[in-house]
């Protein structure tokens, strides 16, 4: 069904395959950029990764004015202040970020900085306060395949001294180019494979079934559900299987795209506040409530759960699965996947697995209930609610 209104935008130019990263310099000169901030941090640096772009850069006749490597678990307000002076002492005119979620949440944080004057980000949090397409030109090259953030608008930075997590929302702030190159990713280790597959699998599955859902976004999360039942598997297994690992990141590009136009629902604002009160990774929070998530919504989401069955379970299993069992069977097949991680590559299946204390839930619960991604769910969740979702997932 289309809705009555929806809207969609996906502006990052997409590199993708072998090679990508040797076709960045062509990108910034058709930007009109010459001299770049490399921004990443010491871990990827030290396994080589880094040097993979800065090569590329170097053949490509592009300078590298500051190579910035000190970027944190948890991207912070002082990091991207200090990025920001990093680039204007460098004299670079572009940013190119290699790195997974907190690389690029702190890129996108130095270019609201860069392109506004900004003297406190808190100015800019919320949703759609950066006006006008002037952004300084980006460069997303992701080393995980999960979060989708080389095509999302979406950033999430902390304020240290204020001790909040500032959440920014705005199609400005997406990347010019996404490169999507399978060295990138080949080292990840089969336990992160894991749980950046769930994450990508989880917006798939929440932007297909929250209240935002239309057919553009529809049709990049099946092709997303798609590729992470064929391949995430195979990249679990086999960690060197670079065709497994460029679907990864193609499927983890697709989520991002249309969860930034759709939204998600309960299962992220459950896994954000997994987060912030039991520092529980975002991945695993995902892995662990995503099929909790589904079996409390399947009374409004059911049919477009059924419809979900066909791509996470495949052709065969669809057709002769009765109409009225697809929904319990698309939730069956969320947890056979993620009991075969578990197995695999030892992803948590449970809330305490992860760390989680029953008397954390009733703040967990609390936290969920105010963030904002539950506006989207396909069904009102209170408190209560929620608080019996993690008692069943702990």
């Amino acid at each position: 069904m289309i809705p009555a209104y929806y809207e969609f935008a996906n502006t990052a130019k997409v590199l993708s395959g072998e090679g990508a990263i040797e076709n960045i310099p062509f990108e910034l000169k058709n930007l009109r950029c010459s001299r770049a901030l490399v921004l990443t941090n010491k871990q990827l640096r030290g396994m080589g990764l880094v040097d993979i772009v800065l090569s590329a850069l170097a053949d490509g006749g592009i300078e590298v004015g500051v190579l910035y490597d000190d970027v944190p678990v948890d991207s912070s307000v002082m990091v991207v202040n200090d990025v920001a002076k990093a680039f204007a002492r460098g004299k670079c005119d572009c940013i190119v970020a290699v790195g997974g979620g907190s690389v690029l949440d702190t890129a996108k944080g130095a270019n609201i900085v860069l392109s506004t004057g900004a003297k406190d980000l808190l100015d800019f949090r919320g949703a759609d306060r950066l006006v006008g397409r002037y952004m300084t030109p980006f460069v997303a090259v992701p080393t995980t395949a999960g979060t989708g953030s080389e095509v999302t608008g979406a950033a999430v930075i902390k304020d240290t001294e204020r001790h909040v997590k500032m959440g920014f929302a705005s199609f400005n702030l997406v990347p010019d180019v996404a490169v999507l190159d399978p060295r990138m990713t080949l080292g990840l280790p089969p336990r992160l494979t894991a749980s950046t597959g769930m994450d990508a699998l989880t917006h798939a599955v929440e932007a297909f079934s929250c209240k935002q859902a239309n057919p553009l976004s529809d049709a990049y999360a099946r092709t997303a559900i798609d590729l992470v039942r064929e391949y995430l598997p195979a990249a679990v297994a086999d960690g060197r299987d670079s065709t497994a690992r460029l679907a990864m990141a193609n499927a983890a590009l697709l989520a991002g795209a249309a969860f930034s136009n759709a939204m998600v629902g309960v299962v992220h604002a459950m896994g954000h506040a997994c987060g912030g009160v039991a520092g529980v990774p975002h991945g695993d929070a995902m892995a662990v409530l995503l099929p909790w998530g589904m079996q409390f919504n399947i009374d409004v989401a059911g049919g477009r759960y059924g419809e979900l069955l066909l791509h996470l379970a495949g052709p065969a299993v669809y057709s002769r699965t009765p109409e009225s069992e697809r929904p319990a069977a698309a939730i069956a097949t969320v947890r056979a996947l993620l009991g075969h991680l578990n197995e695999v590559a030892g992803q948590p299946v449970t809330l305490a697995e992860c760390g989680v204390t029953r008397a954390q839930l009733p703040e967990i619960a609390r936290v969920a209930a105010d963030d904002g991604a539950i506006i989207f769910n396909p069904r009102d969740a209170n408190v209560e609610e929620i608080l019996g979702i993690l008692e069943a997932a702990l």
